[in-house]
C-alpha cells in the first residue's frame, strides 16, 4: 500500500489537496491520529483492507494526539515501511487573509492572534517540513493550479496519459446527457434507422457502423472533433480537471450516437488514452 502523510500550516490547503487525492484514487482519511497509522498499516498487511493507495491528513488539530507524528514516522522508517510526506505552507499575510475570509479559528489561537499563532504552528512543523519529501507553498495558488501540482507530483505516468476520456452516446428524445461535458449532435449523418435491414440493430453492429461512417460528412466530423479534443487536453488540465466526458446524441440513441461513440473510444485508445464507453439508451426502445 502506497501511503502519503498530508501536514503543514492550517490554512494552506490540505482540504483542497484530500479532494485532489481522492480524484486520482486515493483513499483518504482527514485528521486521523498519528498512533493510528500503524494499526491501520497493519490491518492492511494482514489483507483485512484491500487498497492500493491511501492518503492521510494530519496536523495540528489533532491536538496532543498529532505530538506522535515524528516518533510514528521515524518507527515506520526503522520497520523498512515506505511512506512519503507531504507538506503545504502559505506565507504568514496569506493566511491571515485566509483565516479573516473564512471567518476560522485557527487551532492554536487561544490567547494570542492569528499572526502568533501561525509562527507557533511553524516553530512545532519544522523538523517535519524539514524532513517532507515534498514541499508546496500554496501563497499564490489557485485551488486548481494546487491540484495540478500535486498530479504532477505524485502521478508516476506522463499526467496527460492518465487524463481519462468517457464517450457516451444518448438520444435526445430521452433527454439530454446532463452530466457531460461536451455534447456534440450527430442527427446531421443519414439514419440507418430508416433501411428496413438495419432499423433493429444498434451501432454496436459492425454493419450500421459502416454504413454511419461511410458517408464524407462523418469522416469529417470525426477528423475535426477528435483533433479539437486532443486539443484541449492540456487546458483542462492545467484548470486541475483529470477527466472529460463526452457525448454524442442522436435521435433515439440506437443507431448514429453509438456507432460515433464506439468510433470516438477506438480513436483514443489507439492514442494510448485511458478511455471508457458508455452507451446510454442503446437498450431503449
Amino acid at each position: 500500500m502506497e501511503v502519503l502523510i498530508v501536514t503543514g500550516l492550517s490554512g494552506a490547503g490540505k482540504s483542497n489537496a484530500m479532494n485532489c487525492l481522492e480524484d486520482i484514487g486515493y483513499y483518504c482519511i482527514d485528521n486521523m491520529p498519528p498512533v493510528l497509522l500503524k494499526a491501520f498499516q497493519q490491518l492492511e498487511e494482514q489483507k483485512k483492507i484491500m487498497l492500493q493507495k491511501a492518503a492521510f491528513i494530519m496536523d495540528i488539530r489533532g491536538g496532543q494526539f498529532f505530538n506522535d507524528l515524528e516518533n510514528v514516522l521515524q518507527d515506520l522508517k526503522k520497520e523498512g515501511k515506505f511512506y512519503r510526506v507531504l507538506f503545504l505552507e502559505a506565507s504568514d499575510e496569506v493566511l491571515v487573509r485566509r483565516y479573516q475570509e473564512t471567518r476560522r479559528i485557527h487551532p492554536l489561537s487561544a490567547g494570542c492572534t492569528d499572526i502568533e499563532a501561525i509562527q507557533k504552528e511553524r516553530a512545532l512543523l519544522r523538523n517535519i517540513r524539514q524532513s517532507a519529501d515534498y514541499v508546496i507553498d500554496t501563497t499564490s495558488l489557485k485551488p486548481a493550479q494546487l491540484q495540478n501540482k500535486i498530479q504532477r507530483m505524485l502521478l508516476e505516468e506522463e499526467p496527460e496519459r492518465s487524463f481519462k476520456i468517457t464517450v457516451m452516446s444518448f438520444g435526445y428524445k430521452h433527454g439530454m446527457a446532463m452530466d457531460a461535458d461536451v455534447v456534440f449532435d450527430v442527427r446531421f449523418i443519414p439514419n440507418p434507422y430508416y433501411l428496413e435491414e438495419m432499423r433493429e440493430m444498434t451501432g454496436n453492429d459492425e454493419k450500421v457502423r459502416e454504413y454511419v461512417m461511410s458517408f464524407e460528412e462523418t469522416q469529417q466530423f470525426v477528423s475535426r472533433i477528435s483533433e479539437m479534443i486532443e486539443y484541449l487536453i492540456p487546458y483542462y488540465m492545467k484548470q486541475g480537471k483529470r477527466n472529460l466526458v463526452a457525448a454524442f446524441g442522436c435521435t433515439g440513441g440506437q443507431h448514429r450516437s453509438v456507432s460515433m461513440a464506439n468510433e470516438f473510444y477506438d480513436i483514443f485508445k489507439a492514442h494510448g488514452r485511458k478511455v471508457d464507453c458508455f452507451h446510454r439508451d442503446v437498450r431503449k426502445r
